[in-house]
């Protein structure tokens, strides 16, 4: 019950935090609003968007309030051009069958059509809020794609060049305080296309493995790569190359000083931790034509650490003011509460903030978290790989490629409930690859409190070209750093994936951020090549042969994972029925990258290992078992060489990959839709911090442990039971756990010869008191694993005879309390009931999304009972109307509805 209690705070939590969050991007001022017009970020602005080629006007007259744009379309702010023209029904979801794909035409792409068919025009008007008098007033896009002129009320304010650049004008002497304002953005496209199904012969690093990146020749801008088409998204690309305005317009207000990027060092005399001297600094510019003098001001909390110096600014100035803790001996905390990662400790966070004070009045003021840590890294490890370490202790990585929606359509609930899932999940280590994006600030505020470490990689790959723009480039980079390097979150810095660094990278990373690590790519100095990526057997993760390249289950490996078919509810919105059932191998495959990740191969094999189905609805619950093994049987395997207490020495590894950008077939622990799978819960119950898991190819039980602290006394007990749920035997050991360590084969299982074909093992961990830590529970069969490359084995084939299992019938009790729906199942049968599922529905049967299950996918034996909780918000929920259906492999579906207050 304490477990379940915990996991309503924490999602509890952080829906509050969602619900008082209104951007994805950080203010610039406590004065602030947002210009947006997308109904995900809450609408304060209508936009209008025309293709460039129609308007037949310049920006002086677009800009101006007389002009017309009856005959523009609305736009979707932030957003791309193809998101606008979806909005407006000129083309049909992109996400939905293969009717992205390119050699379709229903969908033109830059490549044929050419880039003027996606350069268009933005606009709005807007007034300035009556608390903004008397103040300087500005003008900020956080991020645009690719370039952009800016023009408002007839002038033009200036342009703007990269993804991840920021731009804000001074509009002071421009706007009109008291009526209409009128803004236009010219979006023009990158500068180089390129194009899906070519090569040329200049290829780099990873040389194109899988014509990913297309031709390569869109490496050269600075820009969300992965648009020109990857095996893990659409294999030939977004049709616009996410051409926009895909980051929020900000208009602020502050006094003639302003305050802008303040940094945060703190540096701790490690190995001891009972003080930290923090070094602030921030960037002060005087806007006025003349001087200004005043006060500086700064507080830290908690603990009311307050400094201040007094500056002195000539017109026009800027100054980087430091605070240097040698003469501010008040920045020098005693005790300080420690920012750790998840298991690892708490997430304290601290709060700086800074005020221009002016003849006793506060001017501009900002304000930013950031945690007392120090994430380092090393390659002392006995095979030279990479490790990492928070407060000087070394940190298991057990961590997820993170990549961004194939149309950048995101939102604060997106954001949210991902990294909720992906919290739930157990997961402590978030990378950014190279071919995506720098998320958002909201994004890094998440990781903050929840926990994770973060890997951000700077826009290149090797299987594309580099960007011809040198200084732009590292003018993206300057922008990037400055927004993101105070959070406690994250933990390094690298130039790219598989490739190599731009020209003044690492010097500029360095002096921007000098308290993370730095490398050139994703694959050196101490962290390997990745693999494998596709569905294989899983008895080839226990004896490390899932890879062709060699042992991947070593040191630290950047990409190494397996995908998981979607449930049943996803399935039938991401294509018509007649391609869905029989599976219609050319649609599946698009949806996976190209067939890349071998959902209609052999993830389909293995799932007919447990018997041919019938129908998708069969085929699609069968599926779950599969993902759900191999995901688990994936982080068992890393936590089982942890630190060398395994049989060989691993550092960590980053799963591969984790979210999908778009609706695919080759899934991961939750749809794009937001609907969790089977792998979540069985990555959850792999990730648990004490955790009994059981090994599939040596028959041993071993106990994992991610706290900072041992365990003595504890016992671990395996019971075996046949098909029929009967107890055939059951062994136990007393162990002592190790801090952060592993219980290496605390226990061999040995299966006797009359057993059943399909059998089940259940694993508990109870402390000394006998009270249940955890818990984990096994399905395999008899057959003999016939080595790497077959489908054999029993974590894989024989499994038909789970369709003879009987069908039972559930008993639930539910309870609504706001929000939270609390069940109780319970199975009076005499018979397992497999993989029981609850799913939360409105009164038609569509799942309500996202909805945070404390468990699911779970086996009840025969007597046992589970409880789960399932938090959503009621917004979600049309009509007030909820069903909860408790279902499962072998459980006659049951629905109750309830009517919310």
């Amino acid at each position: 019950m304490k477990r379940i209690i915990l996991f309503i705070l924490l999602v509890a939590t952080h829906i509050v935090d969602y619900a008082q969050t209104h951007s994805l991007s950080k203010p610039s001022s406590t004065q602030s609003v947002f210009l947006n017009s997308n109904p995900a970020y809450g609408e304060t602005q209508a936009w209008r968007l025309q293709k460039a080629a129609d308007v037949g006007a310049d920006g002086t007259e677009i800009s101006s309030l007389s002009y017309q744009d009856k005959d523009w379309m609305d736009a979707v702010i932030p957003g791309t051009v193809l998101t606008s023209l979806v909005a407006n029904k000129a083309y049909p979801d992109p996400y939905f069958g293969d009717l992205n794909k390119r050699s379709k035409k229903i969908i033109p792409d830059m490549a044929d059509v050419g880039k003027e068919f996606y350069h268009y025009w933005f606009r709005t008007t807007f007034t300035v809020p009556e608390s903004f008098t008397g103040k300087r007033l500005w003008l900020k896009l956080h991020g645009i794609n690719y370039r952009a002129e800016i023009w408002m009320n007839g002038r033009k304010l200036g342009d703007m060049a990269g993804m991840f650049n920021s731009a804000q004008f001074d509009i002071t002497s421009i706007a009109d305080r008291k009526g209409k304002n009128t803004l236009a953005v010219n979006v023009l496209p990158i500068d180089v296309p390129g194009q899906s199904g070519l090569k040329t012969e200049r290829r780099t690093g990873a040389q194109g493995e899988n014509h990913n990146g297309g031709d390569g020749l869109i490496g050269e801008n600075v820009t969300m790569l992965m648009s020109a088409g990857w095996d893990f998204t659409f294999p030939d690309g977004v049709r616009d190359r996410n051409t926009g305005i895909w980051r929020e317009v900000e208009l602020f207000a502050t006094d003639e000083v302003i305050l802008e990027h303040p940094f945060v060092i703190s540096k701790i005399p490690l190995p001891d931790t009972s003080s930290s001297r923090q070094t602030v600094s921030v960037e002060v510019t005087n806007h006025s034509n003349s001087r200004q003098n005043g006060t500086l001001k700064g507080t830290i909390s908690p603990g009311n650490t307050i400094f201040e110096k007094t500056i002195s600014l000539l017109p026009h100035e800027a100054k980087t003011i430091t605070f240097d803790p040698e003469e501010y001996k008040q920045l020098i905390i005693q005790d300080p509460k420690l920012w750790w990662p998840i298991n690892k400790g708490e997430q304290n966070l601290y709060q700086l903030d800074l005020s221009f004070i002016q003849d006793k009045k506060v001017g501009h003021s900002i304000s930013t978290r950031f945690g007392i840590r120090e994430i380092t890294s090393d390659q002392h490890t006995p095979d030279s790989s990479r490790r990492f370490l928070v407060n000087g202790y070394p940190i298991f990585v057990r961590g997820t490629n993170w990549i961004p929606d194939a149309m950048l359509r995101n939102s604060l609930k997106r954001t949210h409930a991902e990294l909720t899932y992906t919290k739930q999940a157990g997961l402590n280590f978030i990378r950014f690859w190279g071919g995506g994006i720098a998320e958002s600030d909201y994004f890094f505020e998440l990781c903050d409190e929840m926990g994770f470490l973060v890997w951000n990689e700077y826009w290149m790959t090797g299987d594309t070209r580099y960007p011809t723009d040198t200084a732009l480039y590292l003018k993206n980079i300057e922008s990037t750093v400055k927004r993101i390097r105070n959070h406690a979150s994250l933990a390094y810095h690298v130039s790219s994936n598989e490739s190599t660094e731009m020209p003044g990278a690492r010097e500029l990373i360095a002096k921007l951020d000098p308290t993370r690590g730095y490398q050139m790519q994703s694959e050196c100095c101490g962290v390997h090549d990745g693999s494998p990526y596709k569905y294989e057997n899983p008895m080839q993760y226990f004896e490390n042969t899932a890879s062709q390249r060699g042992s991947r289950v070593d040191g630290f490996n950047p990409e190494y994972g397996t995908p998981c078919l979607p449930t049943i509810e996803s399935l039938r919105e991401m294509m018509d029925e007649k391609d869905l059932w029989p599976i219609n191998d050319s649609v599946w495959n698009y949806l996976d990258g190209g067939g890349f990740h071998q959902i209609t191969t052999k993830y389909r094999e293995a799932v007919d290992m447990f018997g041919k189905s019938n129908s998708i609805t069969e085929f699609a619950k069968k599926a779950q078992f599969v993902g759900a093994l191999n995901y688990r049987a994936i982080w068992e395997v890393w936590n089982y060489n942890k630190f060398a207490y395994g049989d060989r020495f691993a550092s960590g590894f980053l799963f591969w990959y984790h979210n999908s950008p778009m609706r695919q077939t080759g899934g991961r622990m939750y749809d794009w839709s937001l609907e969790p799978t089977a792998a979540l819960y069985y990555s959850q119950n792999g990730l648990q911090p004490l955790h009994p898991q059981y090994d599939y190819l040596k028959k041993s039980v071993s106990v994992y442990n991610d706290y900072r602290k041992s365990f003595r006394n504890y016992s671990v007990t395996a019971t075996l039971y046949n098909i029929h749920s009967e107890k055939v035997s059951e062994k136990a050991a007393v162990i002592d756990i190790p801090s952060d360590g592993l219980v290496k084969d605390a226990l061999f299982l040995e299966f006797p010869n009359d057993l059943s074909q399909v059998h089940f093992i259940k694993l508990a961990l109870k402390d000394t008191d006998g009270k249940l830590v955890s818990e984990s529970f096994y399905w395999q069969s008899k057959d003999d694993y016939h080595g790497a490359w077959t489908m054999t084995g029993p974590a894989v084939s024989g499994f038909e005879e789970m369709n003879k299992l009987e069908k039972v019938r559930l008993n639930s009790a539910i309870r609504l309390d706001g929000e939270v729906v609390t069940v109780e199942v319970k199975n009076p049968s005499k018979t397992l009931s497999f993989f029981t599922q609850l799913k939360l529905q409105d009164e038609k049967g569509k799942s309500i999304r996202p909805a945070f299950y404390s468990d699911n996918f779970f086996c009840l034996l025969p007597g046992e009972s589970k409880t789960v909780t399932i938090q959503f918000t009621t917004a979600d929920v049309p009509n007030k109307v909820i069903k909860i259906i408790t279902d499962g492999f072998n459980a006659v579906e049951q629905a109750q509805t309830l009517t919310l207050n």
